[in-house]
């Protein structure tokens, strides 16, 4: 029967209805990550459990929402237009499958998915991120990859497993550092997964800071479970830096490749610069922003005394004002992650605040980046939807993902690198 509305993945929580979010999450992960992959062989992997859920999902619609009935066909036909009808679907006619580990907002998976690949499983805890991801890809990441819960998941027979995870200590107590000494950390997990599934290469991304973190004892406990405990050729990992592949920000990170051992690769190179020339005003908003991002006269006063405060005692830490023709300084969660990258602007004409301020709005035209700011200074592409959910969060999901062209040119090299063994 033709259906009265549009069925949404969303609906599948109701008000009245006790339900755990984490196990709710991970039913809409599971019947998500089923329809995109129901005309290949991945979808072995989710169907059983994706059916009990539809059935689940189905039981509640007639009982609680709808006073028409309809079909489990008609479900699941409705939900796989929603989640093929995203900026990003995952295309059929992929050349390598990928895994998206602490996939954030999915820059990781933007660059492989532009490279001919096709994601089979996402994992990211953040509410808000999943919003994000599934508002882009048409699929709900499972959530916490510590639990088995998720690995469980986690299909067989992908062939690059992407994991942009945080910088944590290892306990090692004097001994040499291997597989069991990275227990208790995200590092665990990822290695784990590497262990179990054996993909034929891997890409991990971290902060600068990932080279002397723990006086190089984290680095070096790393390399060791990769190349000894896992059997990969790992090269040198190194610092890639975002402004040398066409977006203008100073955005230093350390990249880590590997390929399997019986693969017989022994040689691998990062890629060189493609493009240096980009400047803010490649990214600026061109029609202008709303008040609320200018910066009142009393907060702009109180950041220029906090920097000559630093000043004077020959520190160089405050607020920066990034002009058109320079590139932006690393984009990061938390105040000085905007307060060092402001800009002038001169294209407001009202200055009636949105909200209460302390002052008033400042006539200099010094303003805060806006979140799409930020996504171009990521290279997240324009039709990426950025969803209506507090700046906060906003600014924590693009501070936190990975700039998408210097992943892009590295995992290409990955691929050459790998040739017909995909």
């Amino acid at each position: 029967m033709k259906l009265k509305e549009q069925i949404s993945i969303n609906d599948f929580d109701f008000q009245n209805i006790e339900t755990d979010i984490s196990s709710l999450n991970i039913k809409k992960a599971v019947i998500t990550h089923y329809l995109h992959n129901r005309k290949n062989g991945v979808k072995k992997y989710f169907e059983k459990d994706a059916n009990k859920y539809l059935k689940e999902f189905l039981s509640q619609i007639e009982s609680n929402l709808y006073d028409w009935e309809i079909s489990l066909k008609d479900l699941e036909t409705q939900l796989a237009l929603e989640v093929e009808n995203v900026p990003f679907p995952n295309d059929e006619l992929y050349t390598f499958k990928f895994i998206d580990l602490f996939s954030g907002i999915g820059g990781f998976r933007i660059a492989m998915q532009n490279l001919g690949g096709k994601c089979v499983f996402s994992s990211e805890w953040d509410k808000y991120s999943q919003i994000t991801y599934k508002a882009n890809f048409g699929e709900v990441p499972f959530g916490d990859i510590t639990k088995e819960e998720t690995k469980k998941h986690i299909p067989n027979g992908f062939d690059i497993l992407c994991a942009g995870f945080p910088c944590q200590a290892f306990s090692i107590a004097g001994r040499r550092g291997g597989f069991e000494d990275t227990r208790g950390t995200l590092f665990f997990d990822v290695a784990e997964i590497l262990r179990r599934h054996k993909p034929k290469a891997f890409f991990l991304e971290n902060v600068k800071g990932f080279f002397n973190h723990d006086k190089g004892r984290t680095l070096e406990t790393v390399l060791n479970v990769l190349r000894n405990d896992l059997k990969y050729f790992v090269p040198d990992p190194q610092i890639m830096n975002a402004k040398n592949f066409g977006v203008p920000q100073n955005r230093e990170r350390v990249f880590i490749v590997g390929f399997r051992e019986d693969l017989k690769i022994n040689d691998f190179k990062y890629p060189e610069p493609t493009d240096t020339t980009k400047t803010f005003a490649d990214v600026k908003e061109k029609d202008g922003v709303p008040v609320r991002y200018y910066m009142s006269t009393q907060y702009l006063d109180t950041l220029r005394k906090h920097r000559a405060r630093h000043e004077s005692k020959g520190n160089g830490f405050g607020y920066e004002i990034i002009e058109d023709d320079k590139i932006s300084n690393a984009i990061v969660v938390g105040g000085m992650g905007r307060g060092r990258n402001l800009v002038s602007d001169n294209s407001l004409r009202d200055f009636t605040p949105e909200t209460k301020i302390k002052g008033e709005v400042n006539r200099e035209g010094i303003r805060r980046m806006t979140p799409r700011e930020w996504a171009r200074l990521q290279g997240f592409p324009e039709k990426y939807i950025i969803n209506k959910v507090a700046d906060v969060h906003l600014y924590k999901q693009f501070g936190n993902s990975v700039a998408v062209p210097a992943i892009q040119a590295t995992a290409q090299k990955i691929i050459d690198t790998l040739g017909d063994k995909l």
